[in-house]
């Protein structure tokens, strides 16, 4: 069964235009999402960097400023399809990302970067992957110690 066809657990679509409430509302829909989908820690904090990123950059490659980003929760993932941007608009949020001394936040934490759409539309498929079958962060400290 390929990604995009796994059950979601959770999908939410949230509108994002530039402004100070754009990151926590969407850092907000992701880590609430991500928890339902039993997102370890790590990769919770992954997902809310992507977030924090996406709602930084991508108004400036869409034609009016304004975004959707429609999170999906599915079993071992977290997917932001975020859209729609101008034409070129996923490779520039893409390269956006880049931070002096980090590199490339997307292109560090994602799983799948992967432009998408038509030729009038064109969206950015962010997915993060992760263990689900992975023991909890209490179970994983508990070995690591003995």
């Amino acid at each position: 069964m390929s990604l995009d066809t796994e059950p979601a657990f959770n999908q939410a679509w949230v509108g994002v235009a530039r402004g100070p409430l754009s990151a926590p509302v969407l850092g907000r829909v992701v880590g609430m999402l991500a928890a339902r989908a039993d997102c370890p820690i790590d990769r919770l904090d992954d997902a809310l960097l992507v977030a924090d990123a996406v709602a930084a950059k991508a108004g400036s490659f869409s034609d009016d400023g304004h975004i959707r980003v429609q999170v999906v929760a599915r079993l071992g993932s977290v997917e932001l399809h975020v859209g729609p941007l101008s034409d070129g608009g996923a490779d520039g949020l893409i390269a956006s990302a880049a931070l002096p001394g980090v590199g490339n936040v997307l292109e560090r934490v994602a799983d799948e970067l992967e432009p998408r759409g038509s030729e009038d539309e064109e969206y950015l498929l962010i997915r993060l992957e992760f263990d689900t079958h992975r023991p909890s962060t209490p179970d994983r400290m508990e070995s690591d110690v003995t």
